[in-house]
């Protein structure tokens, strides 16, 4: 089936009459229709299809966003012609240093330029044009024009598109695209709130808190009770370091502390509900079978991984950071809590308090982490521990007995 962008120009200029039926039907359905689809790459490839099946000769074209995001600066939405799903690219902190990025069209438009606009069957190897315009010849295309999308208090973002037609787009197509930017940037502004919003709060209270409270549990008192496993980190000594080094030194430190903790416990299903100055508060829900075991394996990584991060610690000549962690089982109330204003999305309940105590506890008896019989029974791995004996916890009317990994 032939498509209207490969109809010759003179053609459609004897129809010029069609062209504002066109740019309607896109921007109506753009503004009407997109309700239903929640991501913005997804009406993107759409919309790049329609375009092109109304005449417009886009074979290629981005989307750039910069994002609020503890990882990534910025992303990319990639589509070109074939293409069923777009590609999505993300960049992280420091990209924006690099001459790759400062000399990019990207840049130009993100440093205030209203449009970029580009001929690309003029340009010849060695004029010092940009490298990505040698991407964009290589790939067939004759033109690349790139626009910023202004969201609400000044967000800038960026929409491109390129043609493969010869002689690249004529003036009805640049005037299409201009009339069809608006409706674009409202629809991508509303998805990309949506995510920043998901983002913000997977950050800040963990994926499965995030989900609960998008989807509604937001009023205080709300939740459930869950069987969890739970661990309570915490790190030695973590004052008197403050006190000794500067500022940037303790929070390269503490990051690099929560680092090695964190990311085995992620990587084993568990949910850090919150980092408390120099702690950490996570559990692993009984909903998995494996829960117990998940701990026990993200307690020897995080281990192995503290005690890499030390050694290079000891050669920069940095303290050597030493931790406790306390570990138990049992169900917790986990929903939101707080003042009528400030809620915290977390965990309580005598279980949370026994872990908490058998981290203090570590202080005492000099091993850095130590396990409750219920949790040593329910993790079946009575073989690998060590039985400590019975403590009484303080706040706590039975003692508790208490079990450490074998010492070898």
């Amino acid at each position: 089936m032939q498509s209207l962008s490969d109809v010759p120009l003179d053609l459609m200029e004897q129809s010029e009459g069609v062209w504002p039926t066109r740019r309607r039907k896109i921007i109506d359905w753009l503004v009407n229709e997109t309700r239903g689809e929640r991501f913005i790459d997804n009406i993107f490839v759409q919309m790049c299809q329609r375009l092109r099946d109304e005449g417009v000769p886009v074979a290629r074209a981005s989307l750039h966003f910069r994002t609020l995001h503890p990882q990534w600066l910025g992303a990319r939405i990639l589509w070109r012609t074939g293409l069923a799903e777009a590609k999505i690219d993300t960049f992280a902190y420091g990209v924006e240093k690099t001459p790759q990025f400062q000399n990019s069209p990207v840049n130009e438009i993100f440093s205030g330029a209203i449009e970029v606009c580009k001929n690309l069957e003029t340009m010849r190897d060695g004029d010092g044009h940009h490298q990505f315009y040698d991407e964009l010849i290589r790939e067939g295309l004759t033109e690349y024009v790139a626009w910023p999308m202004e969201h609400t208090l000044g967000k800038r973002h960026i929409a491109t598109f390129s043609s493969d037609r010869p002689g690249g787009f004529a003036e009805e197509h640049i005037a299409f695209l201009k009339d069809v930017l608006p409706a674009l940037t409202l629809v991508s502004e509303i998805r990309t709130k949506n995510i920043l919003a998901r983002t913000l709060l997977e950050t800040y209270v963990g994926p499965h808190a995030s989900a609960e409270i998008l989807a509604g549990a937001t009023t205080r008192g709300s939740g459930a009770t869950v069987g969890a496993a739970i661990m309570i980190c915490d790190l030695r000594d973590f004052t008197t370091i403050s006190d000794q080094w500067p500022r940037d030194d303790v929070i390269d430190l503490l990051n690099g502390y929560f680092d090695a903790m964190s990311e085995p416990i992620e990587k084993h299903g568990g949910e850090i509900l919150k980092f408390m100055g120099d702690g950490m508060l996570a559990i692993f829900p009984l909903r998995d079978p494996e829960a117990c075991r998940n701990l026990l394996m993200a307690i020897k990584e995080a281990e192995r991984a503290v005690t890499d991060l030390n050694e290079r610690n000891a050669r920069d000549g940095r303290e050597v950071l030493r931790y406790g962690v306390g570990v138990h089982v049992g169900d917790v109330m986990y929903g939101n809590i707080g003042s009528r204003r400030r809620l915290d999305f977390t965990v309580i309940g005598p279980a949370v308090n026994v872990a908490s105590r058998l981290e203090s506890l570590t202080k005492e008896i000099k091993r850095p982490v130590l396990f409750s019989r219920a949790f040593v029974e329910m993790a079946a791995c009575k073989e690998g521990m060590e039985s400590l004996g019975s403590f009484p916890l303080r706040g706590l009317g039975e003692p508790v007995d208490v079990f450490a990994f074998k010492q070898s």
